[in-house]
Parts: structure tokens; sequence; C-alpha cells
């Protein structure tokens, strides 16, 4: 059992636990030998025992240990001590985009696509070692402290040959695609289907597909549409619904081939999220007719056994407990006798199955509950918590993947509406997944709030998703409506009941009102409305906050590049000296990271200038400069014009001059050199003389003048 201060493998001492899942429990641990901090995942006792358990936690290990991608969280180590099975990951210090988007409510599409980008990145790594993750979901994305994106937990990837592969294997319901909901094959383009949903969450923050049952939300990813982004975030841009809803394809081949693809359509809509540039795949015009075989049409006729069953949905007999799925023990043996028939199958025809399969038909209602045992135990066979699991399908293949692309739209019944309340009427429509807007008029005949007309007649099919327009009374002295538009929501409010209504606040930020002003009312201004009716106004948050990204350890330049792409402001610029960032890098910021600010906020940042230099010694020279000496300037006469310069060992010149008295006084301060030289130029004269040469003629040589120089060397005082 690992305890808190105990140490693994001689070098891992275990710091405090910081998650769980399914399998396995996560501490962050200190590595001494390379002292740095780690993530240590470890087998969960009871499952240490059990060699199945065992052998997929080191698959596991296997998978990811090959991975290294600065967009995926790296394996370092693996090991086993004492039945403690462990893996040793990268510690990666921030929150999981599942809670950033709970945070944010939903992102902007720049910061969503960005976050995409840089996922996409590391799962195009894991395709190139032929590893499917297989549970892309928010949960499974980290957000470092430093705003980097890394992708965690291959606990149910599995390496795949060139081939498509078959796999047992579904990630979280929400996010898994319809081949892994079918139990069918799943490959790269599984992980691009979960990947868009992981999209759409971002940008709408919600999951596409939602449902009372995990069985209904597997259902819902097979047989529904998806539904457009847009109609939860009208400001999407065009390209990027297209990307999403391209990556959400019911059929494989109609997504994105790889990731390469999906990237490139990325990176184009930060540049230009407007164009219409996403292509759609559409397989059924570049593929000529199908010829069926023997081995399909039998694989139809023991679908369509389970298709007819009027019970299908519900004749479920499971146990849930922690999300786990138990089968009773006779149904899983009696499931896996029929596995073993299935596997000795040719796809000749077989006479003896046909006989099988007619009697199997016939049976009636006893045989269907368990066909709908053995379905729940292929949606969610041996489930594990924490979306880990050990191995059965999801569900059986209710309808082939091209015919979801076609089906018809869900339709439902108008309901009777006249003369009930327009609240009653309101929630009706809504359970039926109808939405509605409400007009008023007066009427003296018929009650206020009582509805009088609808655009839809009664008993009418009408698709989900469609809005009914409701003409309701607002009694024989309807109240006109006030237009509290852009008024503060005190002020707007308080109009709104002196006129006998009752007010709905909502509210959301907005880049054009000011906080706490009306953004809309409905029902809209003018409109008449009975007294006591309800009116909603939506009231400004003011600018939505922008997340404050790192910038200490990034260059001046990128770090005001990141700032201002935030929607930021840079202040002051200041420039120390800093001993743990080289010179140019950013190592302070005025607001810290991982905070939301204001838009437009100010954020100060230092600029290092690299290690302060060590102290210098300085010197000084007091001193009076004495006259040549004799010894130093034979033939110098005092008066005479000297040249005089002070120069110390380090080339500073501090004396430049030309004098005829002396002493001359020198005083320097600060000097960095502890001595120098002083040099003297001086001019010396003789005298011309007279003399007789041999000849007893007279011989004059005139005087001359030449210069002669000297230097004294002198040492300063440290001061």
């Amino acid at each position: 059992m690992v305890k808190i201060g105990m140490m693994i493998g001689d070098r891992y001492e275990i710091l405090e636990k910081i998650g769980t899942g399914g399998m396995s429990d996560v501490y962050k641990a200190k590595c001494h030998k390379l002292n740095r901090y780690v993530a240590i995942k470890v087998l969960k006792q009871e499952f240490s025992e059990n060699e199945s358990f065992v052998s997929k936690f080191r698959t596991e290990a296997q998978a990811a240990a090959g991975l290294m991608h600065p967009n995926i969280v790296n394996v370092y180590d693996v090991g086993e001590e004492g039945g403690i099975y462990y893996i040793v990951m990268e510690l990666v210090e921030g929150i999981t985009l599942k809670k950033y988007i709970e945070k944010k409510a939903r992102l902007s599409f720049k910061e969503a696509v960005s976050i995409a980008i840089q996922v996409s990145m590391g799962i195009e790594a894991a395709h190139n070692h032929h590893i499917i993750h297989r549970d892309i979901k928010p949960q499974n994305i980290m957000i470092s402290r430093d705003g980097k994106v890394k992708v965690t937990d291959f606990g149910i990837a599995k390496a795949a040959t060139s081939n498509t592969i078959t796999s047992n294997v579904m990630g979280s319901v929400h996010y898994t695609s319809p081949e892994q909901a079918r139990g069918g094959y799943s490959d790269e383009k599984s992980d691009i289907y979960s990947l868009g949903i992981t999209m759409f969450e971002m940008l709408t923050g919600r999951v596409p597909f939602n449902g009372e049952t995990t069985v209904a939300i597997a259902i819902k990813h097979i047989q529904e549409e998806m539904p457009r982004p847009k109609e939860y975030v009208p400001e999407i841009p065009g390209s990027v619904e297209s990307i999403v809803l391209k990556c959400c394809q019911k059929s494989p081949d109609r997504r994105y081939q790889n990731m390469q693809e999906l990237i490139a359509d990325l990176k184009q809509s930060l540049m230009n999220p407007d164009e219409d540039f996403v292509v759609k795949n559409d397989p059924d015009m570049e593929r000529g007719t199908r010829m069926i075989s023997d081995g399909d049409r039998e694989q139809i006729k023991r679908r369509t056994v389970r298709q007819e069953n009027p019970n299908f949905q519900n004749n479920q007999n499971y146990d849930n407990r922690d999300n786990i799925m138990h089968l009773r023990p006779e149904v899983e043996e009696m499931y896996e006798e029929e596995e073993e028939a299935e596997e000795g199958e040719d796809y000749d025809y077989n006479p003896k199955m046909e006989r099988i399969t007619t009697i199997l038909a016939l049976i009636g209602g006893v045989v269907f509950c368990i066909v709908a045992i053995i379905l729940a135990m292929k949606v969610f066979g041996n489930r594990e918590e924490g979306g880990e699991s050990s191995g059965s399908p999801i569900i059986a293949d209710t309808s082939d993947s091209t015919d979801t692309e076609t089906k018809e739209p869900e339709l439902v019944t108008m309901p009777v509406v006249k003369g009930k309340s327009v609240e009653e009427v309101r929630n009706t429509l809504t359970d039926l997944g109808l939405k509605s807007e409400v007009e008023y008029e007066e009427s003296e005949e018929i009650t206020a709030g009582e509805v009088i007309s609808a655009n839809v007649e009664a008993g009418t099919e009408i698709e989900v998703g469609s809005t009914v327009k409701l003409v309701a009374s607002a009694g024989s002295q309807g109240v006109e409506v006030p237009d509290v538009l852009n008024e503060s929501f005190e002020d707007a409010s308080s109009r709104l009941k002196s006129q006998g209504f009752e007010v709905t606040k909502a509210e959301e930020y907005s880049g054009d009102v000011e906080e706490n002003r009306v953004i809309s009312q409905v029902p809209s201004a003018g409109t008449k409305a009975a007294k006591g009716s309800n009116i909603t106004i939506t009231v400004s948050k003011g600018r939505e906050p922008v997340w404050v990204p790192k910038l200490v350890g990034f260059s001046e330049q990128d770090g005001i590049a990141l700032v201002l792409e935030s929607g930021l402001q840079i202040g002051e610029v200041a420039y120390v000296y800093h001993s743990e960032y080289p010179e140019g890098q950013i190592c302070y910021q005025s607001h810290s990271i991982n905070t939301y600010v204001a838009p437009d906020t100010v954020i100060d940042i230092q600029v290092s200038k690299g290690p302060e230099p060590a102290a210098v010694q300085t010197y000084k020279y007091n001193a009076s400069i004495a006259a040549p000496t004799a010894e130093e300037a034979p033939g110098y006469v005092a008066g005479t014009e000297v040249s005089v310069t002070l120069v110390t060992d380090d080339g500073q010149v501090l004396l430049d001059t030309r004098t005829t008295s002396f002493p001359q006084a020198a005083n320097y301060y600060g000097l960095t050199s502890a001595n120098g030289t002083i040099s003297m130029t001086y001019t010396v004269t003789t005298e011309g003389t007279t003399s007789t040469d041999e000849n007893g003629n007279t011989v004059t040589i005139p005087g001359s003048t030449e210069q002669r120089s000297f230097t004294r060397r002198v040492e300063f005082t440290p001061e």
C-alpha cells in the first residue's frame, strides 16, 4: 500500500495524492536522483493481483513510453516493487480543460482553436507512432500554468497495426464516436470525432448529446444529427463550425482523414475565420455500386432479428455500481457461447446458422430481453470509473453509419395549447424539444395570460427544435411593455414592476453594452402584455474577463505580443538585474498568471539585464605633481614649458596639459585602475660655440634645441 512519505524504487518520495481513476491512483512525488517533481500512477491494490489488470497497466506504460512531444504528458519510468505497479510521468501543474471550460462557461473561438491545434499536434504525434488514444475528452487534456496544452491518460490507448483494428474499448460516452458506440472498429478517425465533440464543448460550453442514461447518449451518437454550434453561439465563425461538423460526421470516411488535414484547416480558420474553405468528404460520390456478399447478407439477417425487437430500449437488465456494468452470470455465459460460435463462422452462407436465427426470431419476449442484456453488456461491459474500460463493445450495430446521415428528422406532435396558460404551454413545448415565442394582444373575451392561438395546429407533426409562435391574451386592457434597453438593471426592474410586470434577470458578457445595463428584453418594447406577465431582461456583465498569460521566461518581444493578443495593455517596461533569468527575458509581471482581469488591464513587466556585475574596487589620486628633477630631466631649466599627461593603466586619460609652473594639482576619484603613468616632455636649448681651426680660421657652431621626455609611475589610493 502506498503511503505518504514512502520511497519507491529507491528514488521517488511520495508527497501527496493528487488524483484517482478507475484502476489507479496518482501521486505527486520527488525524484531524488534528478531532483525534480514527477507524477506517479500506481495500480490500485485490488487490481494488482489480477493478471489481466496488471497486463493492461503495463500495456498503457508501453503505449505511452514511446511518445515524446511537447503536447503529450511524457512517461519517464515504469516499474514494480513489492507488488506495487507504477508509472512515472511528467508532472503538469495546472487544470484540466474541463475545469477551464466550467470556469469560463465557454471559450472564444480563437482560444478554442488555439487549444485544439495543440491537442491535434499531440494526437498527431501519437498517430505517427500508430497509437490511438480512444478517450479524447476535456478531462484528459491539461492546461499547464504557463499556458501549454498537453494530452494525458493513454490508459486505453492501443498500438495499431497498419490495418484497421477492432477494439472493444470505448472512452467516455459523451465523447465517443459512433463506431466505438457500436463496438466496431476504431482508428485514428475515432480520435478526430472525439476531438470534434471536445471543440463543440469549448465553443458552446455544453456537449452536443445528453440524456438520462449512458445508453441513451450512446444511441444519440449513432442516430441523431449533430447540432450546429451556431444554434447556441451565433457569433461562432462559419469556418470553425464547418471544421467541428466535419470532425463529427457519423461516417469516418466523411471526417478528416488525418490530423495533418485538421491542423491545416484550424490554422486557416485563425487567419480567415469567415471564409468557406472546409472541403466536405462525400465517399458516396467517389465510389461505384458495391455488390453485397453472402457474408454481408448473413450479418444483415442477424441484425434484423435484433432491430425488429420492439422492446429493444425497455429490457436492459443490469446493475449500475459506480458506473460499472455487471451482467448476470447466466447471461454472461450465454453471451460467451454465442461469441465462440460467431468466431467460428466464415463469410459463406451457413444453413445451420440460418435455422438458429429463425428459431431465435420466434422465441418471443424472453429471448428479446436476453438480447437487450447482451447489448447492454456491449455498451458498458466491465466499464471502470474514470473513463477506463476493460474491453466489451458498447452497443450492437443497430444501423449502418451512412444510413444515419440521411435519416428522417425526429418529429413530435403539436399539443393543444389554446386556452392554457402561457407558462404551462411553454413548459410543455420545451419538454417536447420545441422552442417558443410569445406575442400578446388585447382581448375582452379571453383571460389575460391564456394562449389564443399558435402558428402550428394541434395534432400536426413538427420537427424537434422548431420554434412555435404563440399569441396570448393581454386582457381587455393590456399594458404596453416599456423600452428599458441600455437602462441600469435597477431602473429597468423598477419601471417594469411599476407597470405590473414580473421581472426575470439574465446575464451575459458584452463588449458593447456597459456593465449592469440592459442588453435585450423579451417581450420587446412596444408590445402589449397582461399585468403580471414575466419580462425577461438580459443584463450586461461587461466585457468578458481576460485570462492573464504567463509572461515570465519569454523574451520581451514575445511577451508584449502575448499581452496584446490577450486583449491587455503593456504598461511600464523596466530593465533590472536578475540572477535567475538571462538577459532579454521577462522576469516579472504585475498580474499573476491564471487569473482573470478586465480587458485592457495594464500589465507592467521587468526585463532582465542578466546577473548584476560584481562590485568593482575604485581608487582616488590626490597629489601635487612636482617639477622635473635634475636626475629625471638633465638640462631642464625652471620656468621652461612642460607637457604633462597622466594616464591610468586601463587607458583613462586624467590629465593632458602644458604648464611652466609646478607643483601641478591632481585630484581624481572613482578610478578603476590602481596605477598610472605621468609623462613629461620639455625642451632643452644649447648655446652656440666659437673655435679656431688649424689654419687659424675662426669656426662658429650655432646653438640648438631638442625635446626630451621622461615618465613617472604613480600608485593610486583605494577608496
